[in-house]
């Protein structure tokens, strides 16, 4: 049995903050990832730019540096942009929006590759079924597309999230309260850091068990009544 000084309060915290961090995280990242995986698509060119601009810049970064160029450098442009309109006081992002940020960005890049994938695997004959129903442009992407994109890429967007809840340990060199953040106060403290990085090691394990009861809860409700080969 771990000793852990009385920081188990504290550790709990830390993993109710990682929590937080990786679902805020996690709904950005989706939404980026749709907007991106229509845009590859969209027949307009500049939007397809974009996106693979954006997939290509975000993915060539290790995720460290996309946190520290995002806190970093997110409150020298908007202190920039408020200068323009008159306000010349000190902008700062936290940790926490910080993270939220920079794990969305590259959570959307990887998800956007799995959402284009998904759709361009629905076959092109439902999309015409629903035009010749009268059903709008729209219509058919909520009723038709979007309802077998989410079963086709939850494997995938499961696999991406286990990455992100792991990566949230890196939003600790910001000053995040997370776990590892938590964890490395008690070292400083107690001066035994196998005892409180295991303890971090646990409950990082804790968390990627849930999550993985989670997703198979969830491809197992996606797929019912989809007849399989």
């Amino acid at each position: 049995m771990l000793e852990l000084h009385g920081f188990e309060d504290q550790l709990l915290a830390g993993a109710i903050v990682t929590v937080k961090l990786a679902l805020a995280a996690l709904a950005v990242g989706l939404i980026l990832g749709l907007l991106g995986a229509s845009a590859k698509l969209s027949r307009f060119r500049v939007a397809r730019a974009i996106a693979s601009g954006y997939t290509g810049l975000v993915r060539g970064l290790p995720e460290l540096l996309t946190v520290l160029i995002i806190y970093f450098g997110a409150t020298t442009v908007l202190m920039g942009i408020a200068s323009q309109f008159g306000y010349d006081e000190y902008i700062e992002i936290g940790p926490f929006a910080a993270g939220v940020t920079a794990l969305g960005l590259t959570f959307g890049a990887y998800a956007t590759e799995v959402f284009r994938g998904a759709i361009q695997s629905i076959p092109a004959g439902q999309r015409e079924a629903g035009l010749a129903l009268g059903m709008s442009k729209l219509h058919i992407f909520f009723r038709i597309t979007l309802p077998q994109v989410w079963r086709l890429a939850l494997p995938g967007l499961g696999n991406l999230f286990l990455v992100l809840l792991k990566d949230t340990a890196l939003v600790s060199v910001i000053g995040l309260d997370d776990i590892m953040r938590k964890a490395s106060v008690a070292v400083n403290y107690t001066k035994e850091p196998f005892t409180f990085y295991l303890a971090a090691a646990f409950m990082y394990l804790l968390l990627t068990i849930v999550t993985m009861i989670g997703l198979h809860y969830l491809e197992k409700r996606a797929n019912r009544g989809v007849a399989r080969a």
